[in-house]
C-alpha cells in the first residue's frame, strides 16, 4: 500500500480568555508571526500532509483566509470552516468539511486533528504519528509525566497517587483512520453525550479500538496564559 492520504483538522477557534487580551490567542504576535502560523507552516512543509481544513472562530472566516492563509502564501488550506462553542462542535464541523469534499472515502485515509495554540509539532513528530496510526488505526501524541500525579475528590483531598510510570500528558496532533473517527464522532453527536476533553477518548468511549500512544516532545506545549506566550516566544527565538 502506498502513502496515505492524510488531511490535517486545524483548530483555531477560541477567544483565549485565560490569556486576559481582546486579541484572540491564535492571531498573537510570536517571534514576528502569528500564533496560529507555525502549525499551518508545519503542515505545508510535510511530506505526510496532503491537505488541512481550518476551522475557525464564527465570523473569523474571512480574515483568516485573507490575513493568514493568503497574506502567508498556504497552499494546503482546501478550505476555511466555522467552529462551534465547544471544541468537540469544532472538530465536528472540521469532519464534516471533510465528508462534503468526498475525503472520507480515501481508502485508509487518515485525519490529524491539532490544535493551533501548540506551534512546535514538527516533521519528525508527524512521521512518528502516520507510522503508529497507519499500523493501529488510532493515536495521540504525548509524553510520560515528569510530575507525581494526584487523583482528587470533590474537596481536592487526594485519594490516591498513579504509577508516573504509567501516566502520560496528551498532547496533540491526534490521529485516526478517517472512517474511524468520522464513525466515532457521528456516534457522540447522535447521543448527544458531550463529556469528552480529546479526541482520543471519543474513539475509546464509541468504538473498541485502543489509542496508541506516541512520543511528541516536552517542546509541544500549550499556549493558554501569558507564561506560555513567553515561553514559546523564548524557544523561538532559539529557533
Amino acid at each position: 500500500m502506498g502513502k496515505r492520504h492524510c488531511t490535517a483538522i486545524l483548530l483555531a477557534g477560541g477567544q483565549g480568555r485565560r490569556m486576559g487580551t481582546n486579541v484572540p490567542k491564535q492571531y498573537l504576535d510570536i517571534a514576528g508571526k502569528p500564533l496560529i502560523y507555525y502549525s499551518l507552516h508545519v503542515f505545508e512543509q510535510s511530506e505526510i500532509i496532503d491537505d488541512v481544513i481550518l476551522v475557525t472562530e464564527r465570523g473569523q472566516t474571512e480574515y483568516v483566509q485573507k490575513e493568514i492563509v493568503e497574506k502567508y502564501g498556504f497552499k494546503k488550506v482546501l478550505c476555511t470552516a466555522e467552529g462551534g462553542t465547544e471544541r468537540y462542535l469544532s472538530v465536528w464541523s472540521g469532519l464534516c468539511a471533510l465528508r462534503e469534499r468526498g475525503l472520507e472515502g480515501q481508502d485508509g485515509g487518515l485525519v490529524f486533528i491539532h490544535d493551533s495554540a501548540r506551534p512546535f509539532a514538527d516533521g519528525a513528530m508527524l512521521k512518528r504519528l502516520y507510522d503508529e496510526a497507519s499500523k493501529h488505526r488510532a493515536c495521540a501524541a504525548g509524553m510520560p509525566s515528569k510530575d507525581t500525579v494526584k487523583l482528587v475528590d470533590e474537596r481536592d483531598f487526594a485519594l490516591n497517587t498513579p504509577d508516573r510510570s504509567r501516566v502520560w500528558i496528551v498532547q496533540t496532533p491526534q490521529v485516526f483512520e478517517t472512517s474511524l473517527i468520522l464513525a466515532a464522532y457521528s456516534g457522540m453527536m447522535r447521543e448527544q453525550c458531550i463529556h469528552v476533553t480529546d479526541d482520543a477518548m471519543v474513539v475509546e468511549t464509541w468504538t473498541d479500538v485502543p489509542v496508541k500512544m506516541v512520543r511528541g516532545s516536552y517542546r509541544n506545549i500549550k499556549v493558554t496564559t501569558i507564561e506560555d506566550l513567553e515561553i514559546a516566544g523564548a524557544l523561538l527565538g532559539r529557533q
